[in-house]
């Protein structure tokens, strides 16, 4: 198949772009390459995507006719929507660039795939739609109604979106909740990188909450598993009239792709201690209010539609993280 992965320079957008590379399909990639980090990082991802079956294209996806003409001019089978503006501590002061990145061009791709008649979008949610709930394991059949960062808002609008053009237009959609993904790649500014170069460094590290918040981590390899089942299990319309948060008479869905094994960050930080072999220097700070106390996935409904069941535990995938962070950073 000729599949669309926006975001392709990206964490999850390159391990996925691989992963369907190495399954023999071509792959088109997306990407705006911003400075959100460090552009360097994308590039060294993006060389180790060379192949012959892939391709790539750079612009801003919230560019409305440079979108729309980009639809109207490739083949595509099937669309993976990885691009997105991440990071909920940076919504707090840079709220346009989740307006235009997570908004805006969620819209310009629900377009493009409305009339390319693509016939199934898969996209990336996130579990920072849980927001205020507090009944755990997450499930996908309970309301997000509360969150409390502009990035879970803006996440949890593009899954209203998806709806619309699901049940208006018949287009397949299938959103998948990504809880807290770490490997080999990831980016600079999310907890383990971040936490790895200020270890590294002898810099202090802030813990919030005095290391009370659990995370459900989920290794890379896992979510590109799940990404690709759910691309290859298309939803179609029910004849059930049963309204639901996950489900729908129209051909829509959503699904939560977690590790199910959640850690709390004091011994988050440390196992990498030990993963590195050297002492953290801390600085306890109170719960930040964008923060969620804890994420932790009922995946369930993702095992028995798609199969999905995480193979690593946060133990297990660490030094997969710590040999890949140590090599780049030459550590």
């Amino acid at each position: 198949m000729n599949i669309l992965v926006t975001g392709a320079a990206g964490f999850i957008g390159f391990h996925t772009a691989k992963k369907l590379l190495e399954l023999g399909h071509t792959v088109v990639g997306v990407d705006s390459m911003n400075d959100y980090y460090d552009p360097a990082l994308k590039q060294a991802r993006l060389k180790l995507l060379e192949h012959a079956n892939f391709s790539f294209h750079q612009f801003d996806l919230a560019d409305r006719a440079t979108t729309a003409e980009f639809f109207v001019a490739q083949k595509i089978d099937r669309v993976i929507h990885l691009a997105a503006q991440a990071g909920v501590r940076f919504s707090v002061d840079h709220p346009a660039e989740y307006l235009d990145r997570n908004i805006i061009a969620f819209g310009n791709v629900l377009e493009g795939c409305r009339h390319a008649k693509i016939p199934h979008l898969v996209y990336a949610s996130s579990s920072s739609i849980y927001g205020l709930n507090e009944k755990t394991p997450f499930s996908i059949h309970d309301a997000v109604d509360h969150p409390v960062s502009l990035y879970a808002a803006t996440k949890r609008a593009n899954e209203l979106m998806a709806h619309v053009y699901s049940h208006q237009f018949n287009l397949p959609t299938t959103g998948l909740r990504f809880f807290t993904v770490y490997g080999p790649w990831d980016r600079p500014d999310m907890a383990l990188q971040s936490f790895a170069l200020k270890i590294a460094r002898g810099e202090t590290i802030e813990v919030f909450n005095n290391g009370e918040l659990l995370r459900d981590w989920t290794y890379v390899d896992d979510i590109v598993t799940g990404i690709i089942a759910a691309m290859d299990h298309i939803p179609a319309r029910s004849e059930s009239r049963t309204l639901d948060p996950a489900t729908s008479w129209a051909p829509f869905r959503i699904y939560n792709l977690g590790g199910g094994n959640p850690v709390k960050l004091i011994d988050f930080i440390h196992q990498l201690e030990t993963a590195l072999g050297k002492t953290a220097r801390t600085e306890f700070k109170p719960l930040r209010p964008e923060d969620v106390l804890a994420t932790h996935a009922d995946a369930s409904d993702t095992e028995r539609d798609l199969g999905f069941k995480p193979t690593l535990t946060f133990a297990d995938g660490l030094p997969k993280f710590v040999a890949w962070f140590r090599e780049y950073y030459r550590v």
